[in-house]
């Protein structure tokens, strides 16, 4: 590609209407319709899903978008799209398209699962809710699925479709006292790591879900045709201001969600589960799901590993270098104000290379770092902060002294 390609960067960005000519290519990109809260910061937007989610705004830095979400809270416009699965088979249908063993998964319950090519590499992944006995959301992740539930639904008894809902999380340690006060009535009983609740807000009946993707304390919202938006955001919204509520974009998530070992596509791509570090998620016992057959013969160990970064960002794609040789790659990179140093989720091309190797790497300002290999995730590895038992809010950085 050539070079004074790669030294941009590609947004889309929310141009007032000036007349009335065809925008037909526009239509394909849909906003959040909350994103009239993002208008007034100047937004850049990126596709996730064909919807647009927000990845820069200009009322707040990278870094104090993450202190809020560990010190406060903060509220984020998502692109993640849930697809209804629904029917008789519908359980029968969801343990076959998926990996993770669904049998198991009760209403009221959602879990964290994604679909596998036939080769038994990753399409991408989600968070499966079971709304009833024969009723199915996946809340995917950025990729194509709709498709391919539609070319393997075979004899399954199943309605595919797209119930075109929207979600919107919120994260961060006063993210559940900002839910008691928004919430009409009761809080809900039964209301843990990964549970689902409907509830009302602002007369407004709506799903909500203990989940997210920062590895905070946290809840999201889904809202629908049949909703109020407006109204429901609002509210959530004007609630918050007591509990500092922020609105973000995508940087919130990313060095949260790195150090977190949580996986984005970029980090899964062209790999299996097993080389992605997810293989504890599958059961092969499992009869009969797509990609199994793959997953039989192949190697069971994880390839994929955390980087610490001495000084800088490691830059996307680029190798890791040690003694002079390659061995491995970048696959998403950031900077994490709690460790102040780079961090990063990486691909090893071989197991002689483990934790605590040392590397260079090239960073985005193109200058060459040194670097560690560390573990997944690179701390609260028993997963106490997401689960509500670590309530201790984070006072500061606490750097990395490697």
């Amino acid at each position: 590609m050539h070079e004074e390609i790669l030294k941009c960067r590609y947004t889309i960005k929310a141009i007032p209407i000036a007349d009335r000519r065809p925008s037909e290519l526009a239509e394909n990109m849909q906003p959040h319709p909350l994103s009239y809260m993002e208008l007034p910061f100047d937004p850049e937007y990126s596709l996730y899903n064909g919807r647009m989610t927000p990845e820069r705004l200009n009322n707040i830095e990278d870094d104090e978008q993450y202190w809020a979400l560990r010190q406060k809270v903060i509220f984020r416009n998502t692109g993640e799209l849930p697809v209804e699965i629904s029917g008789p088979d519908a359980a029968k249908f969801s343990n076959y398209i998926f990996a993770r063993d669904t049998s198991n998964l009760k209403v009221g319950r959602c879990f964290y699962n994604f679909a596998l090519f036939k080769d038994g590499n990753i399409i991408t992944d989600g968070v499966l809710l079971r709304l009833a006995h024969d009723k199915y959301w996946m809340v995917q992740a950025d990729g194509e699925l709709i498709k391919w539930y539609l070319a393997h639904k075979g004899n399954f008894d199943v309605k595919i479709k797209d119930p075109c809902i929207w979600v919107t999380q919120i994260q961060g340690p006063k993210s559940m006292d900002l839910l008691r006060d928004v919430i009409d009535g009761e809080f809900p009983l039964r209301w843990r790591y990964f549970d689902i609740a409907e509830v009302s807000i602002a007369g407004e009946t709506v799903v909500i879900t203990r989940t997210g993707f920062s590895n905070e304390l946290g809840w999201e919202v889904y809202l629908s045709p049949m909703n109020n938006v407006e109204l429901v955001g609002n509210t959530i919204w004007e609630a918050g201001q007591k509990f500092g509520i922020v609105l973000t974009g995508t940087p919130v998530f990313r060095a949260r969600r790195i150090e977190a070992g949580l996986l984005s596509m970029a980090d899964f791509a062209n790999c299996n589960p097993f080389q992605a570090g997810l293989g504890h998620f599958l059961n092969l016992d499992k009869k009969d799901f797509i990609g199994r057959k793959a997953l039989l013969s192949a190697d069971k160990r994880s390839y994929t590993f955390g980087l610490r970064v001495r000084g800088g960002i490691a830059k996307h794609g680029k190798s890791l270098i040690s003694k002079e040789k390659i061995i491995g790659s970048v696959r998403s990179s950031t900077w994490s104000p709690f460790q102040e140093c780079g961090v990063a989720i990486v691909r090893i091309d071989n197991l002689e290379n483990g934790l605590g190797t040392e590397v260079e790497v090239i960073g985005i300002d193109d200058k060459i770092y040194t670097a560690k290999l560390c573990k997944l995730p690179m701390y609260d590895s028993e997963g106490a902060i997401v689960r509500g038992k670590n309530l201790k809010i984070v006072e500061g950085p606490q750097p990395w002294k490697g």
